[in-house]
């Protein structure tokens, strides 16, 4: 059991002020597996101190190269403890095992490695002509002291899409893992020491819900980049609209997934089930929706149903498993509430459709597939973040379209066609920032990834991720 009294400030683990604990829960056994400090006032007010006298100080005589270096090494660092970060990562989530490594892991140095490479080529500095004939410099300036608060679900890779950008642009941070899975930051803060980051430009505290807003609250932090719930995300942005302080908010998603009448199904069945249940469909971009053409319903929804009640669900360490169990009890009541829910509207679970307590212990839920899902339900308009598809039927792509549309979300998308440039002229229709065809990717990780409506403000990865992290100057010289 990993009972840790510590936080990452000034790259050491210091013991922390806090008295109160977060316990962790293995959410496939329902064993304690650990716990850390709830870090409230005055361990948040230590590592804002940290953040913004590094911001002050040497951190900021770094040039751009020298940062980019730093950052590659970070990812290296990250690289030589994939194992280790893998494990803890599956005893906290629930990622089966044979996927922590590449979705959990990998996945966070290929993001890291991303804006290294964006960063050498961004335009820090810009000359352009001014409007009276002067010569006018744009710089690029940190943003300065940040906020970075993680969720649970993909709690690395989230962490990197954060402090890829602050490193690279000379900015700080104080990072705040979720209360579900904080054991794994530990590791975070070993990486940031070992690939040479000065004290206090990243700084990794645990907290719940008082010290989470204190932090955001802090009169000293700059800027706010929230990743989580459109309900939590949205008292973020109060907050941040109170202080004129900035903020980056990557929300929720109810993405939909259209399927065409002339989609090949046997070429693209594995996609289209894993891109609403990757992560035991625990991500903000899950295709939860498939829209089916009136033409081939039946076909489809059957093809559908088969492939996902075929998929081996249990222990995560189990390396034959591709789906294992919700984070927490909290989410595995939740989801029974929506099957409850989709079952009293009138939709019918074709495979799976309740809680699966079969194992003795453990937050399971049965891979589900409901058909007969109109678009005013319950489960068709609030987000599950469980394994659990709906299937709306549609008769013209207009219609199809209208309805992925028809939603408070906007972050994600998808068509599945033989058709690439049918797909690509739907995709522009689509009020969504990121729209897949024939692919279970919800992002690329060199592209802008964000959401329209509430899926969230901002854009992250690709250059588009670092300039919400700088503030832009002019200079006006003398012509």
């Amino acid at each position: 059991m990993d009972n840790n009294d510590t936080i990452f400030i000034d790259n050491e683990h210091v013991t922390a002020l806090a008295t109160d604990r977060i316990t962790v829960i293995n959410p496939a056994t329902e064993e304690t597996i650990g716990s850390v400090p709830d870090c409230g006032p005055a361990d948040i007010d230590r590592a804002v101190a940290s953040s913004t006298a590094a911001f002050n100080g040497e951190w900021r005589t770094w040039t751009p190269d020298q940062r980019v270096d730093a950052l590659s090494r970070f990812s290296q660092a990250i690289q030589a403890r994939a194992q280790d970060f893998a494990d803890i990562i599956t005893a906290e989530v629930g990622t089966p095992t044979t996927q922590s490594i590449m979705v959990q892991v990998f996945a966070s140095t290929m993001v890291l490695d991303q804006y290294a490479a964006v960063a050498r080529e961004y335009p820090w500095q810009e000359q352009r002509q001014g409007s009276l004939g002067q010569r006018v410099l744009i710089n690029k300036q940190p943003v300065g002291v940040c906020a970075g608060i993680v969720p649970w679900n993909v709690p690395l890779f989230i962490a990197a899409m954060k402090l890829g950008p602050v490193l690279a642009s000379g900015s700080t941070m104080v990072l705040k893992t979720a209360p579900e899975t904080p054991l794994h930051g530990r590791l975070l803060g070993e990486c940031i020491k070992e690939a040479g980051i000065p004290d206090g430009v990243v700084n990794i505290v645990s907290a719940d819900r008082v010290g989470s807003e204190y932090l955001v609250r802090h009169r000293d932090i700059d800027k706010v980049s929230f990743t989580g719930s459109a309900l939590t995300g949205s008292i973020v942005a109060s907050i941040c609209g109170e202080q004129i302080k900035r903020c980056t908010l990557e929300l929720g998603g109810k993405s939909a997934a259209i399927v065409l009448d002339d989609v090949d199904l046997d070429a693209v069945m594995s996609d289209l089930v894993m891109s609403g249940m990757l992560n035991t469909g625990q991500a903000c971009g899950a295709q939860t929706r498939i829209l089916v053409p009136d033409s081939r319903h039946d076909e489809i929804v059957e093809a559908l149903a088969a492939a996902v009640g075929a998929l081996p669900y249990g222990d995560p360490t189990d390396p034959t498993m591709v789906l294992g169990p919700l984070v927490s009890a909290r989410q595995h009541e939740k989801v029974g509430g929506y099957l409850e829910a989709g079952r009293a509207a009138g939709a019918v679970a074709v495979t799976g459709g309740s809680l699966d307590t079969s194992f003795g212990q453990g937050y399971f839920v049965q891979p589900t597939v409901f058909a007969g899902v109109t678009n005013d339900m319950t489960i068709a308009r609030e987000e599950i973040f469980g394994p659990v598809l709906s299937c709306i039927r549609y008769g013209t792509v207009e219609e199809a379209i209208a309805i992925a549309n028809d939603s408070d979300y906007g972050l994600s998308g998808s068509v599945w066609t033989t058709d690439h440039d049918r797909a690509a002229q739907i995709a522009g229709q689509i009020r969504t920032g990121v729209v897949a065809v024939n692919s279970s990717a919800i992002l690329d990780m060199a592209s802008p990834f964000g959401g329209f409506k509430k899926s969230g403000i901002g854009r992250e990865l690709g250059p588009e991720g670092i300039a919400p992290f700088t503030e832009i100057q002019s200079v006006l010289l003398p012509a």
